[in-house]
């Protein structure tokens, strides 16, 4: 489990680096320039994240079929999965181009809704590379090649921060660009990714004797209807997790600067610490996967309870950094001292919730690995917009608690969220032993 949750953990925290290379980037701009990125990312991720969502599905059908040592079938998973990432990128753009217009309606300042829009219609030109790095990646995790995942995102990180300091700033005779330069590097960086994720796909199918182009599938109906099947009620859950933190970023952005990039600060640190049970997750549905692909259901549930346990440990020693030390953690993106008082208490609130997060997200990966993907999708329904964000919404305008109310309504989610989530894993792969 370690050997593969290691690489999947680093690549998911080398994705996650590149907002928070940005955001660090930017920070010299002032509050207004982090919020931009912030409200940027937020709106940008909401509707991609659904498109990620839908290739979820790969993740069990690549690695059931590997589990079952039927490379050929991995092989045809890959091609629907371009094919249906190619289908969803112009209508995705569309989305987020119209959307680009809606910050000054919404309520965001002039100062940071120009910007962020601005950012936006930049970072759109992005989405085709970052939909098929998403499903070359399930592709890769499910047939165990999970360490160049890992090297294509931290070479990728490594470009995104040098061109940041390029074209933010006008280094090397290029014209200073500000936010707008931030994103087209990380339009640069997502291509880079997605080429050589590719690349390193064609290098395993050459090596094993079946040339990626030259056995290329063709598009099937079946099987993309199969694969959104599967993926459309994981896509839900994603966009209803994300959508939920999103929609609170943009409700941050209705207080001050001041507590809009005190919440992106906080948030990147949620995000970073975020990333590990989220490789352990995607772990544990590739481990899950071949066990079941294997008719082994006893080691499917280990695999399961053990990334469980992975998640967990983790989770609790962030929230312990969390409570420690949280002046010097914000201090690393800006000295101001208002960002600085009021990072330092939120970020206790989030060690309140480390621990509930690393369970909901584990459980989500594992439940994925038996191909349950609908009582996830449900269960952050009810967490998220049922019961989090009113509460949330509350307390922040009504009870005048401010970005504290905001969060204090994640916390409540994701405790009913991680509670639900780990009785079903508990449940099916009881049941599931016990039918074997």
């Amino acid at each position: 489990m370690v050997a593969l949750a290691v690489p999947v953990v680093l690549s998911e925290l080398g994705w996650i680096a590149q907002g928070i290379v940005d955001t660090i980037m930017v920070g010299r701009l002032g509050p207004a320039a982090i919020g931009a990125v912030a409200l940027g990312n937020a709106v940008y991720f909401t509707p991609t994240l659904f498109c990620f969502g839908l290739l979820l599905g790969l993740d069990t059908l690549v690695s059931q079929a590997y589990g079952r040592k039927d490379h050929d079938e991995c092989h045809r998973w890959l091609a629907q999965g371009v094919y249906l990432a190619c289908i969803l990128t112009v209508p995705l753009m569309l989305v987020l181009w119209g959307a680009s217009y809606g910050f000054t309606p919404f309520g965001i300042p002039a100062e940071v809704a120009l910007p962020a829009a601005s950012y936006l219609r930049m970072l759109t030109w992005g989405t085709l590379p970052l939909v098929l790095y998403g499903g070359t990646r399930r592709y890769l995790q499910g047939v165990g090649q999970v360490r160049v995942v890992t090297v294509s995102v931290v070479a990728g990180n490594l470009l995104n921060w040098f061109a940041n300091w390029v074209l933010i700033y006008g280094r090397l005779g290029f014209p200073a660009m500000g936010v707008n330069g931030s994103a087209l590097s990380t339009v640069l960086s997502r291509i880079f990714i997605a080429a050589a994720m590719m690349g390193f796909a064609w290098r395993y199918e050459r090596q094993r004797g079946h040339p990626l182009f030259q056995h290329w599938a063709g598009p099937s109906l079946a099987r993309l209807r199969q694969l959104a099947r599967l993926g459309a009620p994981a896509a839900g859950q994603v966009v209803l997790e994300v959508g939920a933190w999103n929609l609170i970023t943009l409700c941050a952005g209705r207080l001050t600067p001041v507590a809009l990039a005190t919440h992106q600060i906080v948030l990147n640190y949620a995000s970073l610490t975020y990333m590990v049970p989220l490789g352990i997750a995607s772990a544990a549905a590739v481990s899950v996967g071949h066990a079941v692909g294997a008719g082994d259901p006893e080691r499917a549930r280990r695999a399961g309870w053990l990334a469980l346990g992975l998640g967990t440990g983790f989770m609790l020693l962030a929230a312990l950094v969390y409570l420690a030390v949280p002046g010097p953690l914000i201090a690393l993106y800006t000295r101001d001292s208002e960002v600085m008082a009021l990072g330092r208490r939120l970020l206790w609130v989030v060690a309140a919730f480390e621990i509930f997060d690393g369970i909901q997200t584990v459980s989500t990966g594992a439940l994925r690995g038996l191909g349950e993907t609908r009582v996830p999708m449900l269960a952050n329904l009810v967490g998220y917009w049922v019961l989090g964000l009113p509460l949330g919404l509350t307390l922040c305008f009504v009870i005048h608690w401010g970005i504290y109310g905001l969060w204090i309504g994640l916390l409540a989610a994701l405790i009913v969220i991680a509670s639900t989530l780990l009785a079903r894993w508990r449940r099916d792969s009881a049941c599931m032993a016990l039918q074997a």
